[in-house]
């Protein structure tokens, strides 16, 4: 006959299951959580470690479903029924205020009959209670409500952070009277601690089996999570490309865009600024450059840049006068000569003449003939003008 096959007695067989889970987170939004002895303040840190454990309830089976309670205010209020759409409970969490103090007995109560109402019967029901402010209720109501919510087979994970010392006994009691078959757990975070950080290697991630597998799926999970919400400590903080590659791959890039962007921005209202300074230096530049291309004012303005002589040539970019249309130089001066009388003959000054002449190409001033026949032709003045 064949042996009998081997086997190793004392070595059990686990088999990861994917637990099926309802699960209302409630959120502590008391005037307690403004103190700052969690980073940035325990508002914050609640809910960054809130959107880590929804992001690994959600992504561990992708049949489970969280809901969000407030616990403050005038009445505990049902922010998200159990849903499976994780966007729809990030925004919830981001929106929250802080009003009132925290009614812990009819908090629970209400979670509870919110998971009564679930749409998978299939699911089992879990309240997961952040309480970071003074539990006023008595012990003897926290455990008849404890009781209550262990006879129907309704898991609760405690996290208590801020007033721990003082609260240390009412939870305890609380959590002694609700706990089956170890399916409840209390957390006590001290302060200074990282909220996430430490929740993250406690049972409220793991499996009720112990199993490593789906405890380790919903830390990546959360790891995802925390980094697409950013927290308050920034992407670079949360996300060493360990986690998941893509994903830090992709927040980089969507980094570097937006940096690329808001440079290119600046750069855009700087250039519209330098170019308002440059315009008036630009025009009259191409002013200087072509005369027939200015219009009235322009020429005016350098009509009189011209009579001015040195400071003239100065002013229009340091140019001669020898480059200038002889014309316009004849204009100006005949234009600027406000001294003389209006019936008064241009060719009777001399330097004037001289000036036009010299301003003509090929022409020499001191040519005798040109000399003589300027001397003829002021003698004929003179003569007409003894006639009259």
């Amino acid at each position: 006959r064949p042996p009998p096959p081997t086997t190793v007695r004392g070595a059990a067989q686990h088999t990861p299951t994917m637990v099926l889970e309802a699960t209302i987170l409630c959120i502590d939004n008391s005037e307690y959580v403004r103190n700052s002895d969690y980073l940035p303040t325990r508002l914050q840190a609640e809910c960054d470690a809130i959107n880590l454990l929804a992001g690994a309830k959600t992504q561990s089976n992708p049949e489970n479903s969280v809901g969000v309670l407030s616990l403050a205010g005038k009445v505990p209020r049902v922010l998200v029924t159990p849903t499976d759409d994780l966007g729809v409970v990030l925004n919830a969490v981001h929106s929250i205020g802080m009003e009132g103090t925290v009614n812990f007995p009819t908090g629970v109560q209400v979670a509870h009959l919110a998971l009564k109402h679930r749409q998978n019967k299939h699911q089992r029901m879990r309240i997961v209670l952040f309480i970071g402010s003074p539990v006023e209720s008595e012990v003897g109501e926290l455990v008849s409500v404890g009781k209550k919510l262990r006879k129907c087979n309704v898991a609760v994970d405690v996290v208590s952070f801020g007033d721990v010392e003082g609260n240390a006994e009412k939870l305890e009691a609380f959590m002694q009277a609700v706990n089956k078959s170890n399916n409840s757990h209390l957390v006590t975070v001290p302060p200074g601690a990282n909220l996430a950080d430490v929740l993250l290697s406690t049972p409220i991630f793991m499996d009720e089996d112990g199993g490593g597998g789906s405890g380790f799926a919903a830390a990546a999970a959360a790891a995802s999570s925390r980094a697409a919400m950013g927290g308050y400590g920034g992407a670079d903080a949360i996300m060493d490309g360990g986690d998941d590659p893509a994903l830090a791959l992709a927040m980089r890039m969507s980094l570097e865009e937006e940096r690329a962007r808001q440079e290119a921005a600046a750069a855009a209202a700087g250039g519209e600024g330098a170019a308002d300074a440059s315009a008036t230096p630009v025009a009259a530049g191409a002013a200087d450059g072509d005369p027939q291309m200015m219009d009235e004012d322009a020429l005016l303005q350098r009509a009189f840049a011209l009579s001015m002589g040195g400071e003239g040539a100065g002013a229009a970019g340091g140019e001669d006068d020898e480059g200038d249309d002889p014309a316009l130089q004849a204009a100006l001066a005949m234009s600027m000569n406000d001294d003389a009388p209006a019936d008064a003959d241009p060719l009777a000054d001399a330097n004037y003449v001289n000036s036009i002449l010299s301003s003509l190409p090929g022409v020499d001033p001191n040519d005798p003939s040109l000399q003589a026949a300027l001397g003829n032709a002021q003698n004929d003045d003179d003569e007409e003008e003894e006639e009259k």
